[in-house]
């Protein structure tokens, strides 16, 4: 099944780092997953999230409001 990895941010660096570090994580593992960048303020917004970035996967908020280490989002995508 395609899990679906959601980035929120308005695309600071650490915004950027988190997107390199997930699409590490599922390049280097063979992840079925889909991944989205969302820097739209408004679409930030509806998922009630005031920090970013912060790291959405199959619609439920994992991560705010810093940088995870690549093992950090192996276990969440595991």
């Amino acid at each position: 099944m395609t899990r679906v990895i959601k980035i929120l941010g308005t695309g600071c660096p650490k915004c950027q780092s988190m997107a390199g570090v997930v699409k590490d994580v599922v390049s280097a593992n063979n992840i079925d997953a889909t991944i989205e960048k969302v820097e739209d303020i408004m679409e930030i917004i509806k998922f009630n999230v005031m920090t970013t970035p912060a790291l959405v996967i199959d619609d439920v908020i994992t991560i705010k409001g810093r940088v995870p280490s690549k093992d950090e989002v192996l276990e969440l995508l595991n």
